[in-house]
């Protein structure tokens, strides 16, 4: 008889994307197979960590070893699927946590997640692998601000984001110089640390990389072509924006974004899911950013990429957890 595995599925988080990881973490709980798993909803936010039944009860959670009292059982739990975007999920913390507990969890280590949320470092390592990148300028919190320096670097229009913050929040396309400082101060309220970049005028597209059946996957393209001014929130999760995968590039492009997106997730020593965006200047890609908690909702990019590859919900999860157990 199998004995089914207790899976906890941690979502919530500490960041503006909360609400967005709810809607991954409960689409990982309807699709995991349930003759296979027990499934556990765990909520973690600032003032509480707690299991969520299906009638909304709430459970604490134990920290000390990440256990949960149901009735009269204490619920350990044999692995973790992480869909928390942004803090404490994509950064490195919850990571270092299950580590040091040795519970087996599907994403990256502790460092790859530290690294790639951090955007300024994440391309600075990779810069030195010869990957291109746009043009930045970094400012911290308390920093003077020299609008004529930024611009002579960087140019205009150019991007102003948070440097550690996801699903475009924090994010601003700058045109005139005189806008940059509103635009530092609304990256300002959601990370300390900002970074201005130059503008790639090209095609963007999103890149899928994944440890699948034991080696990395490279999954088909997606194009994104926003109504808006950029791949803004709106964009993302309202709508407004096309996206298409398999993206419409030649062949010679396919193969460039694909060599080069299966390069970064080994030189980082990435596991489990991610998914990294890139536009194409002159012909060549430019790396912007990677994820390592993708959305997982049945619209996110990631999973439409993995339909196309005849990859469904199901496989893709249970493959995720399957990849955490045996690395364990």
């Amino acid at each position: 008889m199998l004995i089914k595995k207790n899976i906890a599925i941690i979502m919530g988080g500490f960041s503006s994307e909360y609400e967005i990881s709810l809607k991954s973490g409960n689409v990982v709980y309807e699709m995991l197979d349930t003759t296979k798993y027990n499934r556990y909803r765990i909520h973690i936010f600032k003032d509480k960590w707690v299991y969520v039944n299906d009638d909304n009860d709430e459970f604490p959670v134990n920290r000390d070893d990440f256990s949960v009292q149901v009735a009269n059982r204490i619920v350990t739990f044999d692995c973790v699927f992480n869909a928390i975007h942004g803090s404490p999920g994509e950064d490195g913390f919850m990571q270092g946590y299950f580590e040091l507990l040795n519970i087996p969890h599907t994403s990256c280590g502790m460092y790859q997640a530290a690294l790639t949320f951090n955007k300024r470092d994440c391309l600075s390592v990779l810069k030195s692998y010869g990957i291109k990148t746009a043009t930045s300028f970094y400012v911290n919190l308390g920093d003077s601000i020299n609008e004529d320096q930024i611009v002579d670097k960087v140019g205009l229009p150019c991007f102003v984001k948070a440097n550690k913050a996801g699903s475009s929040f924090g994010i601003t396309k700058v045109y005139k110089k005189e806008d940059l400082q509103n635009a530092i101060a609304v990256s300002f309220k959601e990370d300390d640390e900002i970074i201005i970049e130059s503008f790639l005028d090209g095609v963007e597209v999103s890149v899928g990389v994944i440890t699948y059946k034991g080696k990395t996957k490279v999954l088909p393209i997606t194009e994104i072509v926003s109504e808006n001014d950029f791949f803004d929130y709106e964009a993302k999760y309202l709508g407004k924006s096309q996206e298409i995968t398999p993206a419409r590039l030649s062949k010679e492009e396919e193969d460039k974004v694909n060599k080069l997106a299966k390069k970064v997730y080994e030189l980082l020593k990435m596991k489990g899911f991610s998914r990294t965006e890139f536009i194409f200047k002159d012909g060549e890609p430019h790396i912007l950013e990677m994820n390592t908690v993708p959305g997982l909702t049945k619209e996110s990019i990631l999973p439409q990429q993995a339909a196309t590859e005849g990859i469904s919900l199901p496989s893709l999860f249970d493959n995720a957890i399957e990849e955490a157990l045996k690395r364990a």
